[in-house]
């Protein structure tokens, strides 16, 4: 049965429609906030998918090119892979509905946000994870929701909540936050170096708004939600667990308590053999993969026992100790710039290319945004944790790590008036034990600076983790992959000495309490401190004051908006020509902005000369060196400048009496010329023997 229900959000009209779409969902709504219309429904499968021991939750968010009214670039003209901002703001949302579920669910859940239309100033992200938290609550899906979202900007010292396209481009912060009615659950941030008590009052100022979405949500599956439907329940029986805690729990301990990740995978090798021969007899080879979540199970138990009853950790740190650090630049000798920051077992290596800014990149999405200068790129290769797997181009989580870094990074990145560049960070992790995103975010400052890139301030990133038992909570920083495969938060930061640039928080549980958060940005900042100050500004302590002999030099110039035609030509014949003779790559704004690319110094000076000559009169008693492009029965033709040509008179070649103009020049000679006449037609001519 069709039904409306609305509210308003940032004051804006935010209206549901269900039972009129997508009717053989599980669940599904149309969600209008503004002109901006997303379809969001969810789906299970009838049956548990075999031979899993993890939830097969899919997020998908579709842009849809119709909702802009653009037609998609390209050959096929219809979409086709996912955009990055697509792929993220899918990882925003499957974050804080993935601890919602039974840990034990193994039937396929599948959610799909179709972007249908778009007003900018109302966020199609947003009104997508509101959405799929209504279609989540409405169905018979097993959901422990409801959820709300909302972003947050900060305005002229003003928090702002959904801020329009206007506030956003002013805005020194971008918030968003979901939640449920008691905790926040997902936090992601860019910002320009905001304080974390102001980082702090923004989230708690979003959370007051999400219980308000909660409170709407859970109103509207009381009236039309579904029960929830039985499912295979997957959980380790306890006396299984039992019998691996009574026989492995020794053996268990001691093969984790190391430092080394590859020492503890070759201890638990042979703990693992070792139980299932010993167990051979009481379970059968099918009963494998629930001994193996035993022995998961068994390990979570007794990091987080250590952490909580002993204050203990896998490798033996204090809570807030830091793995050692090091930190190197300069290493790679032809790039323009490169870093190389490791933390324990953690090592990333960034590697920074500077190029003109013709190398921006296009983007085509549902943003109003149509060029990115800043790029950055995240690699994880399986040779980092010791695998053994073709790499098959990056994936969601490389995606997401790269724009995490991105984002972290971007409010330092000097202007394009300041430093007129492209610029591309391409972070390789070498090895992985844990927050190699945040070790992308310092060895990505260190490539900068070794670059000659002119930051405004070195960025740092650590991550938090945190146990919980009950009420009771144990936060810990730089937590090495162990702690957070059974630990219960990824809380990463990244900022300079400032505030904060980036945040991006993972958790396992129901959500975080005010405390932990506040907490969390405590540790995380004075964490940061310590990496900054004893670690990488020790090994580069700013900027080189010099590019790379192997980046190209920008030189700059400004030409009248009116003169960018002469300089350009028709068909683009007269910029070719310049850059056919200089061999520079010449960037031309629609400002007048004139950006010459090359190494070559000289090259440059005769592009800039060149071009000035183009856009400025030539005048009566001016000297050029050109080239004979024609010679006729009177007289030679000379370009002076790319696409203007004069005229040497016969008389006006030499001093002596000239019988053919061959016998002083031919075709594709140099000659300099002074210009003596522009007549009323503008023809211009020249002289040779003037300047003899």
């Amino acid at each position: 049965m069709f039904r409306t229900f609305e509210t308003e959000l940032a004051g804006r009209p935010l209206i549901i429609e269900t039972g009129k779409y997508a009717g053989l969902a599980n669940g599904a709504c149309m969600v209008r906030y503004g002109d901006t219309v997303v379809l969001s429904t969810a789906t299970m499968s009838k049956k548990p998918r075999e031979g899993i021991d993890f939830f097969p939750l899919s997020v998908d968010y579709e842009e849809k090119m119709y909702a802009v009214g653009k037609i998609p670039g390209g050959f096929i003209k219809r979409e086709g892979k996912p955009s990055e901002k697509a792929v993220l703001t899918s990882r925003m949302i499957d974050r804080p509905i993935r601890p919602l579920f039974p840990k034990d669910l193994r039937n396929d859940v599948a959610v799909v946000n179709t972007v249908m239309s778009v007003e900018q100033d109302n966020s199609p992200e947003i009104a997508a994870m509101i959405g799929t938290s209504i279609a989540l609550s409405i169905s018979d899906i097993p959901f422990h929701g409801p959820i709300g979202g909302v972003y947050v900007g900060l305005v002229d010292g003003e928090f702002v909540l959904n801020p329009t396209s206007e506030q956003r481009a002013k805005s020194l912060m971008q918030l968003t936050v979901a939640g449920t009615r008691d905790k926040v659950i997902m936090i992601e941030a860019g910002a320009k170096e905001v304080e974390e008590d102001v980082m702090l009052k923004a989230i708690l100022f979003a959370h007051e708004e999400i219980k308000k979405i909660c409170a709407f949500v859970a109103g509207i599956q009381a009236e039309i939600g579904l029960p929830d439907r039985e499912y295979e329940r997957h959980i380790v029986p306890d006396e299984v667990f039992e019998d691996m805690k009574g026989y492995a729990l020794e053996a268990v301990q001691e093969a984790l308590d190391t430092d080394d990740k590859t020492v503890r995978d070759a201890r638990l090798k042979v703990v693992y053999d070792d139980i299932f021969a010993h167990f051979v007899d009481k379970y059968t080879e099918e009963d494998h993969p629930m001994l193996e979540e035993a022995l998961d199970k068994l390990q979570k138990y007794i990091v987080r026992r250590w952490i909580l009853d002993e204050g203990k950790r896998v490798d033996g740190r204090g809570l807030l100790d830091i793995r050692p650090l090091s930190a190197e630049a300069g290493l790679l000798p032809r790039v323009h710039g490169s870093g190389l920051f490791s933390r324990g077992q953690t090592q990333v290596m960034t590697i920074a290319t500077l190029a003109p800014l013709s190398e921006t990149q296009t983007l085509d999405g549902l943003d109003e945004a149509e060029y990115k200068r800043y790029m950055h790129h995240y690699n994880f290769p399986s040779y980092s944790v010791g695998e053994t797997r073709p790499s098959r181009g990056p994936g969601r989580r490389e995606i997401g790590h790269g724009a995490l870094a991105e984002r972290a990074l971007e409010p330092v990145i000097p202007s394009e008036e300041e430093f007129p560049y492209a610029i591309r960070l391409v972070s390789e992790v070498l090895s992985s034990n844990g927050s190699t995103s945040q070790g992308s975010v310092c060895g990505s400052t260190l490539a900068l600076m070794d670059a000659g890139v002119p930051i405004k301030a070195p960025v740092a990133g650590i991550s938090c983790g945190l146990v919980t038992e009950g009420d009771r909570f144990i936060t810990m920083v730089d937590i090495q992959g162990l702690e957070d495969f059974f630990g219960d938060m990824d809380f990463k930061v990244a900022g300079t000495k400032k505030g904060i640039t980036a945040i991006q928080m993972d958790i396992k549980i129901d959500g975080l309490t005010p405390e932990i958060i506040e907490r969390a940005l405590t540790q995380t900042r004075d964490a940061r401190y310590y990496i900054l100050d004893e670690v990488m500004l020790k090994a580069i302590a700013a900027p080189r004051d010099h590019l790379s002999p192997y980046a190209p030099k920008i030189t700059q110039m400004t030409i009248p908006v009116d003169k960018i035609r002469d300089v350009i030509g028709t068909g683009g014949k007269i910029i070719q020509k310049i850059i056919a003779e200089t061999g520079v790559k010449i960037d031309i704004e629609d400002d007048g902005r004139v950006f010459i690319a090359t190494s070559d110094q000289e090259a440059a000076d005769k592009t800039v000369k060149i071009i000035r000559g183009i856009c400025g009169d030539i005048e009566i008693g001016s000297v050029f060196t050109g080239t004979v492009v024609t010679t006729t029965s009177f007289g030679a033709f000379v370009e002076i400048l790319p696409g203007v040509e004069g005229m040497v008179h016969i008389s006006k070649l030499d001093k002596k009496r000239v019988e053919k103009v061959e016998d002083i020049c031919k075709v594709g000679d140099e000659m300099t010329v002074k210009v003596i006449e522009i007549d009323r037609q503008g023809r211009i001519n020249l002289s040779r023997k003037d300047l003899l």
